[in-house]
């Protein structure tokens, strides 16, 4: 059971793969965080449903910031 998926690392936002509402599976590509130089493939850590996504492209995150909640 997944809730939320927070930033592992400061970074970012390349691209957004999911929309609010779109329900996920496990390892399922939610989001790129470009941290470093290196693209980061964020993943769902179970199945969901998408409630709501708090960031968009070109986003600057921190590290732990909120990035999408799930229902």
């Amino acid at each position: 059971d997944i809730s939320q998926v927070t930033a592992p690392m400061p970074g970012l936002v390349i691209d957004v793969s999911v929309s609010e509402g779109d329900t996920v599976e496990k390892d399922q590509a939610l989001l790129i965080l470009e941290a470093m130089k290196m693209e980061n493939v964020i993943k769902s850590k179970g199945v969901g449903k998408v409630k709501k996504i708090h960031i968009q492209k070109q986003d600057k995150v921190d590290k732990a910031q909120l990035l999408i909640e799930f229902e």
